[in-house]
């Protein structure tokens, strides 16, 4: 088990590293959309080449985060019914989640994803916008995404049995979202009174 935590650490930090450098891509995207329609309005002209350009870095933002976010634990699921059981049943939860759901899912859009990227690759296929970009790029995100979202379902599941054997804390305890809003009250009473 030990080799496999080592495995699984190596890919949360290659995940976040990734995650917290994309998250720039936002702040370009809003920049370049910024910049478009400032041109745009002040001198009549725009180009479809910077418009999908901002449509690229949110995308890439979305794609190359996605794994990033699942190692934070913060996808969205319905915390009413799952707040309801222990968390030995959540961990069961979370862990046949990823098996019987999230992998699945994953290789089935890289097994679909890999040839779909090649084909545009080869092909140089470009935006059917005039003077759009070329579109390989932006498929090519899709499937590393999806490699990035792979690789930390595998982390997660290695954490999950970890965490289930008794092998290792749980790093992202679950609080629900009632347990959550007392402890921001508690926090904000306690700032307020002198």
């Amino acid at each position: 088990m030990a080799g496999l935590l080592a495995l699984s650490r190596l890919i949360d930090r290659i995940n976040e590293a990734i995650g917290k450098t994309i998250s720039w891509a936002i702040l370009l995207a809003i920049l370049v959309s910024a910049g478009n329609a400032v041109i745009r309005k002040t001198f009549n002209m725009s180009s479809n080449a910077w418009l999908e350009l901002q449509w690229y870095l949110f995308g890439a933002a979305f794609m190359l985060a996605a794994a990033y976010t699942l190692k934070q634990n913060e996808h969205i699921r319905i915390d009413i019914i799952y707040g309801m059981f222990s968390r030995r049943v959540q961990h069961w939860i979370d862990l046949l989640g990823h098996l019987l759901f999230l992998m699945p899912f994953v290789i089935l859009m890289i097994v679909y994803f890999v040839p779909y990227v090649g084909l545009s690759f080869r092909s140089g296929e470009m935006s059917s916008s005039s003077g759009g970009l070329i579109l390989w790029p932006a498929k090519a995100l899709l499937l590393c995404g999806f490699v990035q979202l792979g690789f930390q379902g595998i982390s997660e599941i290695i954490k999950k049995i970890a965490i289930m054997r008794g092998d290792m804390d749980d790093p992202t305890p679950f609080i629900s979202a009632h347990e959550q809003a007392e402890l921001e009250g508690k926090a904000l009473a306690d700032e307020v009174r002198p």
